[in-house]
């Protein structure tokens, strides 16, 4: 960068002074400069932050007098958080900062969090808690480029663990700034960006025979690990309107989603294009399984039925026929809740490398129950192509080529450009 990243540090000054005192020197050392938010809500500290606790009051909407007389620290933290949340996207709107860097424990962590999620993808943002990873923090609530750091002894007073801890965080929030390429981060670049899913390159193959004909029609492909986070990162940045068009062919996070599994991006998967107008090109990719962490249980439900571990952190069992057809009906709802052109390529012959014949997940009845129940569950606004091929086939490839040439032609897809030099 050609100056120096200013970081927003956010902390509780009435009860952190020494800490955010000393990652404020920290971040001062490493070539940075400090802009401090105080979220306390207890009284005035030792330092003297660049935007009061009065300040991040009045962006929510009320004073730091009434917050204080409602006696209710969650009700108190969770005012704190939404000024504090509206007043980093202005700054960063604005130009006036360029990562965030905040610390506490739960409720310091729980302001943190809304935070992070107001600032656009890309942005550097860490979070130094006392609940890093911890299970308290539910998937839908990270922001999917969250740099997160445990803040080790640090509760209550400096100490050689707790300015180990602060000390790193500096370093990773201003490194992080620093890191950024600033040709990339100014978007010369000027080629429509593609956003596809995919679970992994296994599983899923579509990708190696789209990728070179998209970048030969001038477009950029962004792919997608739908493993829980790479589906948040997909659905935030579809929600924002950054993709030309979405080529969203995996979805087990949704099934994932309506069986509970931890490997969620949360209740809104399938939705993020949909709001945004994007047009967007689907497939029931990997909707035959949920997963689950190899080291788990897999859900009572599928006791008994297929399983495969893809490694020593994730495995996925095969679902059953019925839930087929409740997938099937959410793909469908979700569809036709869509703003913009919206078509489905139904692959008759399978949607993931594993469910061919002699492969762990091979189940010709669930296929069926899926392949019957999609038509029947779409909205007239989505429209059906239905193809005799599998997933992973190059008809398959194909077929999405031409729906997107055809949106080409018909305008409702920027033409690709050149990419820059």
């Amino acid at each position: 960068m050609k100056r120096d990243p200013v970081i927003l540090l956010i902390g509780t000054v009435d009860t952190k002074s020494d800490e955010v005192g000393f990652l404020r020197d920290c971040i001062n050392r490493l070539g940075g400069r400090a802009l401090v938010m105080d979220v306390g809500v207890l009284g005035r500290g030792a330092v003297v932050p660049d935007v009061s606790n009065a300040e991040v009051a009045a962006a929510a909407g009320t004073t730091l007098e009434d917050i204080i007389a409602g006696g209710d620290e969650n009700s108190s933290m969770t005012a704190m958080a939404k000024g504090a949340s509206l007043l980093a996207a202005r700054l960063h709107a604005e130009g006036r900062i360029d990562g965030m860097l905040a610390l506490g424990g739960t409720m310091g962590t729980d302001l943190a969090l809304d935070v992070a999620n107001a600032l656009p993808l890309g942005v550097p943002k860490v979070v130094l808690s006392t609940i890093a990873y911890s299970h308290l923090v539910p998937p839908e609530r990270i922001p999917p480029d969250l740099i997160m750091r445990l803040w080790a002894g640090g509760l209550y007073g400096l100490n050689r663990l707790c300015r180990s801890a602060l000390a790193q965080a500096a370093g990773a929030a201003v490194g992080a700034c620093l890191g950024i390429d600033e040709r990339h981060d100014q978007r010369q670049d000027a080629r429509p960006v593609i956003g596809m899913t995919s679970l992994g390159s296994g599983a899923l193959t579509y990708m190696k025979a789209l990728k070179g004909p998209l970048e030969a029609r001038g477009y950029e492909l962004a792919v997608f690990h739908t493993t829980g986070m790479g589906g948040r990162a997909f659905e935030d940045l579809a929600a924002r309107g950054f993709f030309a068009a979405v080529m969203d062919f995996s979805l087990q996070e949704l099934v994932n989603h309506l069986n509970g599994s931890c490997v969620t991006s949360g209740p809104d998967r399938l939705r993020g294009a949909g709001r945004a107008g994007t047009p967007q090109i689907v497939a029931p990719g990997a909707t035959d399984m949920v997963d689950y962490p190899t080291w788990g249980t897999p859900p009572a439900r599928y006791a008994g039925r297929a399983v495969h571990a893809h490694n020593r952190l994730i495995a996925s069992s095969c679902i059953d026929p019925p839930m087929r057809r409740e997938v099937a009906h959410a793909i469908g709802a979700r569809l036709a809740e869509a703003r913009g052109p919206t078509v489905l390529l139904l692959p008759r012959r399978g949607i993931e490398g594993w469910d061919r014949e002699g492969q762990p997940l091979h189940d010709p009845e669930g296929l069926a129950a899926l392949v019957d129940e999609l038509p029947r569950s779409l909205a007239p606004s989505t429209r059906l192509v239905a193809l005799d091929a599998h997933i992973n086939d190059a008809a398959f490839a194909e077929a999405a080529l031409a729906v997107l040439d055809d949106w080409v032609r018909r305008g409702l897809v920027p033409a690709g450009a050149k990419e820059a030099s």
